[in-house]
């Protein structure tokens, strides 16, 4: 480990020096391909230059304890100094490992979210909708922006799907572990009974893909534009600014009609396809590497129920880690860090394992 942490500080020192000679400085791309190796390594490079530093303060204060004829109130002082030291080296040690663990290369990356109302038909579509508001709340709060691309509204104001675009950096870090069966258990409006209802929405939340990640032969697609459907007044259904794109090697199909231009709602639709190009992709190199041992906490299996909102107790639990909150209301307008964070705590607990196991 040690061997390793030394390479990535003689790196991070190397990128240090390069970014300011008159090459780099001059080239707009290599610059920004070093600013990104230099942050990934930033937080490697200080915590190893952090524990260095108590190593050598630890080898000052044995070097004291080992001077003859020390004072006793000075020896006292010097092994309690050195206990302190070794506690730290200790914390620094696991965070080290925690930071060496291979980083998700699309963390960094926008998503697309794609929401879809599952079993419980109206009821199931109005919960889609407070999803949809949820995550949009949650993503304001990041400072990311939401872009729509496609949805599929219900007159009683919930959606069959809606899929959106989340920009910012950082939100595939967060966002993947929403992916999978969200269960909702509460009176629907529907019910003039009262009755509790159990319904579900499923939640696709995709790394969007660069250009040059994913190649797309213009031969491949069939693009058909035609009217949007929905709210929007007297440009609805006048206008062909919608467009759906059809993949025919892998079948698949995206639709966007969310904004008026033809033109941007083809580059919308463009980026979706990439995003499910990427993913099928993804999930076919993770299907070949069975040696390998992956987190169960992960982004999840979309078929996978994930989490349950129950409204009558205002209970949110997650069943990946055994997680159950009582705030409900708060969750439900984007404060669920709560739960992202011990998910990703989680997950980094079994990487650090497997690798340990690996080792």
């Amino acid at each position: 480990m040690f061997r390793k942490l030394q390479q990535i500080a003689i790196r991070f020192e190397e990128i240090e020096r390069n970014l300011t000679t008159p090459d780099i400085l001059s080239s707009p791309q290599l610059m920004r391909d070093l600013m990104k190796e230099r942050k990934n390594l930033e937080p490697v490079a200080l915590a190893y230059a952090t524990y260095c530093r108590l190593e050598k303060e630890l080898s000052d204060a044995l070097s004291i304890l080992g001077e003859a004829g020390l004072d006793i109130s000075l020896r006292e002082l010097a092994t309690s100094e050195c206990e302190n030291i070794r506690r730290q080296m200790q914390d620094m040690e696991q965070e080290l490992r925690r930071l060496l663990i291979p980083r998700d290369e699309n963390d960094d990356k926008n998503v697309v979210v794609e929401i879809r109302a599952g079993a419980g038909g109206e009821e199931a579509a109005l919960f889609a909708y407070d999803l949809f508001r949820m995550y949009s709340m949650y993503a304001t709060a990041n400072g990311w922006k939401i872009e729509p691309m496609s949805s599929n509204p219900t007159e009683l104001g919930g959606f069959r799907e809606v899929s959106f675009l989340v920009v910012g950096e950082g939100a595939y870090a967060r966002m993947k572990y929403e992916s999978g069966v969200h269960r909702v258990q509460r009176v629907p409006k529907t019910e003039s009974q009262g009755r509790i209802q159990t319904s579900t929405v499923t939640v696709a939340v995709l790394p969007e893909a660069e250009e040059v990640e994913v190649t797309i032969n213009p031969s491949d697609i069939e693009i058909e534009t035609l009217k949007s459907s929905g709210a929007g007044g007297q440009h609805i259904n006048k206008t062909e600014s919608a467009v759906r794109i059809y993949h025919k090697p892998s079948g698949i199909v995206v639709f966007c009609q969310e904004e008026r231009s033809q033109f941007k709602n083809r580059d919308k639709a463009m980026r979706m396809l990439r995003a499910k190009l990427y993913e099928a992709e993804q999930q076919k190199q993770n299907d070949v590497v069975t040696s390998t041992r992956k987190s169960q906490v992960g982004t999840g299996d979309r078929s996978e129920k994930i989490r349950t909102y129950n409204y009558p107790q205002s209970r949110i639990t997650d069943h990946r880690i055994g997680l159950t909150v009582f705030r409900l209301e708060s969750f439900m307008n984007g404060d669920i860090n709560e739960i992202l964070d011990a998910l990703i705590t989680a997950d980094t607990t079994e990487k650090m394992k497997a690798r340990e196991d690996e080792n």
